[in-house]
């Protein structure tokens, strides 16, 4: 019984990945309980309400961007890996509403339920930004707190605006706007954001 009870919680994580990344936490319980195969009762004793099972699953989520983070830190390409792990964070298009959910705080306060996670996450964030910025990607007057308002914000707008084309447009915009222009050094860049 043991080991079925195991298996029946992996699936039923995996299938409300699949459901809670497109839907959020607006997902059905029951489409998430008929894809993993099971009832809504098994269901329930593993996660005893709908947000539990939603915060469980971006846990998950942020535990492999934390994963992701390391990996990029260690693969010595400093010019890639920080809009490489930013890509993940603001664009969606695979199916990541519930992470966006989550970042937007739209849903639960993943900084309560986790404490430690969440920064952990922006830990590894804050290396590649600084990692990019001595390579000369990023330009050097943005700081960490201004890239964790971005992705926010980001989230927020995609989430309500609900257009791929908008979230393609969303993270053009702040991929142009975090690398320096150039032949302008970064002192000389407007502070107010002129257009060029």
């Amino acid at each position: 019984m043991r080991a079925d009870a195991e298996r029946n919680k992996k699936l039923i994580v995996q299938a409300a990945r699949e459901v809670f990344a497109t839907a959020g936490l607006a997902a059905p319980i029951d489409e998430i309980a008929e894809r993993a195969g099971v009832g809504t009762g098994t269901l329930y004793r593993h996660f005893p309400t709908k947000e539990a099972l939603f915060e469980a699953v971006v846990i998950g989520r942020v535990e492999d961007l934390v994963e992701e983070a390391r990996r990029l830190i260690a693969s010595n390409d400093p010019q890639r890996a920080f809009f490489t792990l930013l890509s993940q964070l603001v664009q969606h298009g695979d199916g990541h509403k519930d992470l966006m959910d989550a970042l937007g705080k739209q849903s639960f306060d993943i900084q309560k339920a986790v404490p430690g996670l969440l920064a952990e996450m922006w830990t590894g964030v804050g290396q590649l930004l600084e990692q990019a910025q001595q390579v000369g990607s990023v330009r050097r007057d943005v700081g960490l707190p201004h890239v964790q308002a971005l992705v926010t914000a980001a989230c927020t707008a995609i989430d309500q605006g609900g257009d791929d084309r908008l979230e393609r447009v969303i993270w053009t915009v702040i991929s142009d706007g975090l690398r320096p222009k150039e032949g302008k050094h970064d002192k000389s860049e407007s502070k107010n954001g002129n257009p060029g």
